[in-house]
């Protein structure tokens, strides 16, 4: 199982961090961010299932695909940015974090306009 390499990955990442961090803490940053990067990269690999299990449920259904995509949009910029924010975080850098999550929940606002402007639509059929 792929969590398994992803916990033993993140331990021997925490073990030198620790080593790093009084003595270099330029280095135990960089082996932090470094590690999650990775930490994302070994995610990315699974997205492809995920994907298409969803997909395949959409059809299924007969959701149009518009809006799932558009789902999907919004479920990654709010990984990433949470992502990204934690990253900053640990960087100490609190208020750029603060200011990546802002600009995600601007992006997802600005996707889920047509999702919004649908169920207005259906209300509005409705009455």
């Amino acid at each position: 199982m792929l969590i398994f390499k992803v916990v033993a990955f993140v331990l021997v990442a925490l073990f030198i961090f620790l080593v790093f961090k009084d003595r270099r803490p330029d280095m135990a940053v960089l082996i932090i961010m470094a590690a999650g990067a990775m930490v994302f990269i070994f995610c990315l690999s699974e997205l492809g299932q995920i994907l298409s299990f969803l997909k395949n449920m959409s059809e299924k259904a007969g959701i149009d695909m518009i809006y799932l995509g558009i789902i999907l949009k919004i479920l990654a910029i709010s990984y990433l940015a949470t992502f990204t924010s934690e990253i900053c975080k640990d960087a100490g850098a609190g208020s750029l974090a603060s200011k990546v999550e802002f600009a995600g929940k601007i992006f997802i606002l600005v996707l889920a306009i047509p999702i919004l402007m649908a169920v207005l639509d259906s209300i509005l059929l409705i009455l």
